[in-house]
């Protein structure tokens, strides 16, 4: 006996004579997409309409602004001549990080009861590591507190990052002997108090597992006692000396040209001296002859 074929939902619709229809809809086969950089990306994007033959189609990127990709029948700004499309489904070639976002396809169809559909499809650019930017201070004091950062902005998805002294990994682990912290998500090393055994050769390395990890080339960091320097104490006795042979010519200065307030009120007093002396000169001319009279 043969096998009785398997009725399609439609057909058996027509063997009943029910009457049906078929609106405007839109679909994705992958609402998440993601490639490597420069490699090429497949937008999915699929419809069906119930009567609209020439149904018009159109790709969105939305960001801070809403941007055409694909309108009118072309594509547009930077997709043009470097994507194509099938149907609704759009390829680009040679990705980039700039073209990573979030896509809209709309399908408007005039004579479908249902005349706008649209599906949403996310575009990730997976980037490897790049060299990360590291920062090593060259000098610090024996007994400080010491910040080393490394970053690596390009890479998607976000770089975790490990830290070398003299090639040697430095351990993560938060144990007793240990005198730093690390932090592998920011890069972070944190020196609570260094002392000279932390001197050396430092380096950075990211990864995030689409590529080869990558690491910033070596930084030494020398570490100083704090020592008194016979220059120094020279220098600064000199220059106290001088500061203070400077305050003492400015005040002279200020005495002489009467800016003081003590330089004020001498010169006062002294004026009126020279009065009380004229006053008391004698002015009698019997008392001026008495006095020649007896000098004689």
């Amino acid at each position: 006996m043969g096998r009785t074929p398997l009725l399609t939902f439609s057909a058996l619709l027509t063997l009943l004579q029910i009457p049906y229809s078929i609106s405007l809809t839109v679909m994705t086969s992958k609402p998440k997409v993601e490639v490597h950089e420069n490699t090429n990306a497949v937008l999915s994007c699929e419809f069906r309409t119930e009567k609209e033959t020439n149904p018009r189609i159109e790709w969105k990127k939305k960001g801070k602004d809403v941007s055409y990709v694909y309108f009118d029948g072309e594509f547009t700004g930077s997709f043009k001549g470097r994507a194509s499309i099938d149907g609704a489904t759009v390829t680009l070639r040679g990705v980039t990080q700039k073209d990573s976002g979030v896509y809209h396809c709309e399908v408007t169809a005039r004579h479908d009861k249902i005349h706008l559909g649209e599906v949403t499809v996310s575009l990730s650019v997976l980037v490897p590591p790049h060299a990360p930017d590291c920062q090593v201070p060259e000098t610090v004091m024996s007994g400080s507190a010491v910040e080393l950062h490394c970053k690596d902005k390009l890479s998607v998805p976000p770089a975790t990052y490990s830290w070398y002294k003299d090639n040697k990994p430095l351990s993560t682990a938060h144990l007793p002997d240990i005198n730093y912290s690390l932090d592998p998500k920011t890069g972070t090393l944190k020196f609570k108090s260094v002392s000279k055994s932390d001197a050396g050769q430092y380096r950075c390395e990211a990864s995030n597992a689409i590529g080869a990890p990558k690491s910033c080339a070596g930084q030494h960091m020398k570490i100083t006692e704090f020592e008194l320097n016979l220059t120094l104490i020279i220098a600064a006795g000199v220059g106290a000396g001088l500061f203070l042979l400077s305050c003492c010519l400015a005040i002279c200065l200020c005495c002489r040209r009467g800016c003081c307030c003590c330089c004020r009120k001498e010169k006062k007093k002294r004026p009126q001296k020279r009065n009380m002396t004229k006053h008391r000169a004698p002015t009698d001319p019997r008392h001026y002859r008495h006095t020649q009279s007896f000098m004689i």
